[in-house]
C-alpha cells in the first residue's frame, strides 16, 4: 500500500491508507512515552485501555495530566461549523494548533473545506491521515519539500494543496524546483498572493503594486496557477475593528483588481479564493467577506481560525469575536490540566508538579480553577499561580485558601498551540471524568 512519502496508485489508495493510519492509532502500545497514562496500563494498545474506560481521578492516572473535555470540544465543534454555515464561509481551520489528525477528521465531519497548515512537517503529517485539502499559510521555497508536494500532486489527482507566494524572488525559486523536477504528468502548484498586514507585519507583500509585480511572475511559470489572495488580519498593527476591516478591504479589493485584470483567467479555475482569518477577527472576515463583489467565478471565501477546537482560559476567551457577538453562541475552554501539590512550605505559598514542560505559558501562566481532595471539588479560591519553573509551578496562597499537600488543582491554560504540543496521547475526558478516548498529536 502507498505511504505518505511515496506515490499513492489512486485517490483511493491515498484514502484508505490515511483511514488505515487512523484506525491504527488505537493498536499503538500504551508506556512510558505518553506522561499522565496510569503506569499499570502499559502494554496495553491504546485502543484497550480506552475501551476500559477509566476515570481520570480513580483509576491510575498519574500527575501532571492534561485532560480535553469530551463535551466541551463538541460543542466547539459543531459552534464554528454553524458558524461558518451561517456566514457563508469556507472553512480551513488551522491545523498547527493541535497537530491531532483525529481533530482533523472531527474537524472535517464538521463541515472543514479542509485543514490549514505552516511548514512541510505539518503537511506530511496530514497526508499521512488521508487529508485531501491543505491550505499551507507560508511561501513553499525547500527544494526538498516543494519536491515532495508536487509527487503528492502527480500521485493523487483529489488531492488539493494552496500555499502563499509573497515575493518574486520565491516564484523563481519555486519554479526553478519545480522545472527541474517536473514530469509529464505534474499539475501546477496552486498558489494565493499573500498581501501584508502593514508594516512591520510578519510576511506577506507589502503594497498592490508588489502584488501584481508577484502576481504577474506566477502567470510566466507553467509550473504555478495562481488561484487567489490571502492574509493574516491578526498581523494588522494596533488592531482595532475599524483597522482590520480597512486592510479586509483592501485584501477583497485585491482579488477583483486581479480579476478584472484578467489574473485568473484562462488558468482552468472552478473558482477564485480569498482567504483570511485568525482566531481574534472572525466576525471582521465574516462582515468584510460577505460584501466581496461579484467576480468572474464563485468565491471560496476561506476562513482559517484554528484555536476554537479547545479555546482557552486566557488569552483566546478575552478575545473571541464572540465576545462581541455573543448572539452567535459561545465558545467553551476545553482544556484543563490537573497537577499535585508537593509541597506547603508556608501559608503563603504552595507548589505543584506541573511546570514549563506541562502547561502553556507564553501568553499567559495558567489559572487555578478547582481543587480536588478526597473525591470532592471545591474552588480554588484565593490560589494564585505566579510562575512556572521547568517541573514546578509556583503558588501564591492566601488565607480562605483550602489546599493540602496531595490535593489535585485543576488549571485552566492560556493558548492552545502551546498546550497540545506538550502531550503526545491527551485523555478525552467526559464530565463525570470517565476517559472515553486519547488524541494522539505529533509535533
Amino acid at each position: 500500500m502507498a505511504t505518505a512519502d511515496t506515490p499513492a496508485g489512486t485517490a483511493a489508495d491515498t484514502a484508505a491508507e490515511g483511514a488505515h493510519r487512523l484506525s491504527a492509532l488505537a493498536e499503538e502500545l500504551v508506556d512510558h512515552r505518553f506522561k499522565g497514562l496510569p503506569p499499570d496500563a502499559d502494554g496495553l494498545t491504546v485502543g484497550e485501555l480506552t475501551a476500559q474506560r477509566r476515570n481520570l481521578f480513580t483509576d491510575g492516572f498519574t500527575t501532571p495530566v492534561l485532560a480535553l473535555s469530551a463535551e466541551r470540544l463538541e460543542h466547539n465543534l459543531q459552534l464554528m461549523e454553524t458558524y461558518a454555515t451561517r456566514h457563508g464561509l469556507a472553512f480551513a481551520p488551522h491545523g498547527k494548533t493541535s497537530m491531532a489528525p483525529r481533530l482533523f477528521h472531527r474537524q472535517i465531519e464538521y463541515g472543514a473545506w479542509g485543514i490549514t497548515l505552516a511548514v512541510p512537517h505539518q503537511v506530511r503529517v496530514a497526508r499521512a491521515f488521508g487529508i485531501q485539502r491543505v491550505f499551507l499559510a507560508n511561501e513553499l521555497v525547500d527544494p526538498a519539500a516543494l519536491k515532495w508536494v508536487a509527487s503528492q500532486l502527480t500521485a493523487d489527482p483529489n488531492f488539493q494543496l494552496i500555499c502563499y507566494v509573497d515575493s518574486v524572488r520565491g516564484v523563481e525559486l519555486m519554479d526553478a524546483t519545480l522545472r527541474a523536477s517536473r514530469s509529464g504528468a505534474d499539475r501546477p502548484v496552486d498558489v494565493v498572493v499573500e498581501l501584508a498586514a502593514g508594516d512591520g507585519a510578519r510576511t506577506g507583500v507589502r503594497t498592490e503594486a508588489e502584488c501584481a509585480a508577484v502576481a504577474d511572475a506566477v502567470a510566466a511559470t507553467d509550473t504555478l496557477r495562481l488561484v487567489g489572495v490571502a492574509g493574516y488580519e491578526g498581523e494588522v498593527p494596533d488592531a482595532t475593528p475599524e483597522r482590520v476591516h480597512a486592510w479586509l478591504r483592501r485584501l477583497t479589493a485585491l482579488a477583483a483588481d486581479f480579476d478584472k485584470a484578467g489574473r485568473f483567467a484562462g488558468a482552468g479555475l472552478d473558482e477564485i479564493v480569498v482567504s483570511a482569518g485568525g482566531s481574534a477577527w472572525f466576525d471582521a472576515v465574516a462582515d468584510v467577506f460577505d460584501g466581496i463583489p461579484e467576480l468572474s467565478l464563485p468565491v471560496l471565501k476561506l476562513l482559517r481560525s484554528g484555536a476554537y477546537v479547545s479555546h482557552d482560559d486566557g488569552h483566546y476567551r478575552r478575545i473571541t469575536p464572540f465576545n462581541r457577538v455573543p448572539d452567535e453562541g459561545a465558545l467553551h475552554p476545553a482544556f484543563r490540566l490537573w497537577a499535585q501539590v508537593v509541597s506547603r512550605p508556608s501559608p503563603e505559598q504552595a507548589f505543584i508538579n506541573a511546570g514549563k514542560r506541562d502547561a502553556a505559558y507564553d501568553l499567559d501562566l495558567p489559572s487555578a480553577q478547582v481543587v480536588r481532595s478526597g473525591g470532592e471539588e471545591h474552588p480554588a479560591t484565593g490560589i494564585t499561580v505566579t510562575g512556572l519553573s521547568d517541573q514546578h509551578g509556583w503558588l501564591r496562597t492566601t488565607p480562605e485558601a483550602d489546599l493540602r499537600v496531595g490535593d489535585w488543582l485543576g488549571l485552566g491554560l492560556s493558548h492552545p498551540c502551546t498546550s497540545f504540543d506538550k502531550w503526545q496521547l491527551i485523555p478525552l475526558v467526559e464530565a463525570d471524568g470517565t476517559v472515553v478516548d486519547y488524541v494522539r498529536t505529533f509535533f
